[in-house]
């Protein structure tokens, strides 16, 4: 019978899952025979053994976080490359699994699918968009795209807007493949869970659906949130972590049992929400605090508030709101944005338990999205003259009456984030912020391999 279900189990794993199970294997039968260490070319897990020993946590098969930022040089202001294509802000984008295209989206409803070309800078694809109600006449969104998501196999693009739908697009030939609807309101978050294509996302109606991209199904949905989820992210396992805005929880979807861990930390909307290993994960509030998680643990593990310093909004001292974070996955180094005219680069303490500042990158205008390379080796910053949630027609002075028939969305911004702001000064852009590594650095790529 073990022989049958080992059989059945390997039809349907990657190499890298095969390479995985046959170290966990052979790391078993030495705890067995008390051996401590492989003997030479002992075949393929002793040789995987060998090469990532510096990723394996103490008996567990996944790896630990690489000290990255001991190994990253501070990245010369005039080396940062800038893409310019979008009329108007860039609210979300995400790079292929292969460091080489770059796919970002922006409030002007185009959709610039895989074609960046992270080596020569070129566009390479735009699918236009076009106005309310003329999704089916037009490739592209009729709407402000929010957030975008890409398989782990470079096979399918999500993308979300604020007209409620998720569309799937085929990354490599920039054809629309399928239109999912069921959420009530805005799609502000989207995650492939790796390896997979099953996909995540989170809405402004409070709850986390997931679907099967593949078979083009919605599988099922997850309530919890007592306000608009304003993040998501996913890896491996069979779970998803969101950012629940002013209910003031980060939450983690145990999706096989249907239940959730709920955490509690900051003061503020918590808007944005990065995993960074299967242990830990990084978030951002408009109260200026970024926080250190352990899914363990239901308070943060480390909180630097004011992150970005305070600014003087309207005569009233307040703190600049972190509106994008991201992290290396497996290491310890992270970056947060905001609209201080910096992305600050962070490094997470011994056993993640402080986060130190470690040097800021001048870039000028609203932060909306930030991204590290698979390799560690850039990283890449979606820049707008506006906050991704900000909308012209919205701007009314804080606490003035509302117009009639406002939407519940449109009230969140008004009242609770207060996002109306705009940075003319700021161009609206793709930002590629050079991470020179020095000789002998770890490969977060590699370790995600093993």
């Amino acid at each position: 019978r073990r022989r049958r279900e080992a059989a059945e189990e390997e039809v349907d794993e990657t190499p890298q899952e095969k390479k995985l199970r046959l170290a966990k294997l052979y790391l078993e039968e030495l705890r067995r025979h008390g051996e401590s260490r492989p003997a030479p070319g002992a075949g393929p897990a002793g040789r995987v053994r060998a090469r990532y020993s510096h990723a394996w946590g103490r008996g567990q098969g996944r790896p630990a976080h690489i000290p990255l930022s001991l190994q990253v040089q501070p990245p010369d202001p005039a080396s940062i490359r800038m893409l310019r294509g979008h009329q108007l802000p860039v609210t979300c984008l995400v790079i292929s699994p292969d460091d080489r295209f770059i796919f970002s989206a922006s409030k002007d409803g185009s959709l610039i699918k895989c074609k960046w070309e992270v080596e020569s800078g070129k566009r390479l694809c735009v699918v236009p968009g076009g106005k309310k109600g003329t999704e089916e006449q037009h490739m592209g969104h009729a709407s402000h795209i929010l957030c975008m998501a890409i398989s782990s196999d470079s096979k399918y693009l999500a993308t979300g807007d604020r007209n409620k739908l998720i569309m799937i697009w085929d990354a490599a030939t920039c054809k629309r493949l399928h239109i999912f609807t069921g959420h009530r309101d805005a799609v502000s978050g989207l995650s492939f869970r790796k390896g997979t294509h099953q996909l995540y996302s989170a809405s402004y109606d409070r709850c986390v659906k997931v679907w099967d991209v593949a078979e083009n199904a919605y599988v099922e949905t997850l309530f919890g949130h007592q306000d608009v989820i304003m993040g998501l992210d996913s890896l491996s396992r069979e779970c998803c972590v969101t950012a629940g805005g002013r209910d003031g929880t980060v939450r983690l979807w145990k999706i096989p049992e249907e239940s959730q861990l709920v955490f509690y930390g900051h003061q503020g909307s918590i808007d944005c929400i990065q995993l960074i290993n299967e242990e830990h994960m990084v978030s951002g509030a408009d109260d200026g605090s970024l926080a250190l998680w352990g899914l363990t643990k239901k308070k943060p593990l480390a909180l630097a508030q004011q992150a970005h310093g305070m600014q003087d909004a309207q005569g009233l001292q307040q703190p600049y709101w972190i509106s994008a974070v991201a992290a290396l996955r497996n290491s310890d180094l992270l970056a947060t944005g905001s609209h201080s005219a910096s992305v600050k680069l962070w490094k997470c303490g011994e056993g993640f338990r402080k986060l130190e500042p470690l040097w800021d990158i001048p870039l000028v205008g609203f932060v909306n999205s930030l991204k590290f390379s698979a390799a560690g080796d850039f990283l890449v910053a979606g820049l707008g003259q506006e906050h991704r949630y900000h909308s012209p027609c919205l701007a009314l002075p804080w606490g003035a009456a509302a117009p009639p028939g406002l939407a519940e969305c449109d009230s969140h911004l008004i009242y609770r984030l207060g996002r109306w702001w705009r940075l003319k000064e700021a161009k609206n852009s793709i930002c590629i912020i050079p991470l020179k590594q020095k000789a002998g650095a770890p490969s977060p790529e590699a370790t995600d391999a093993s």
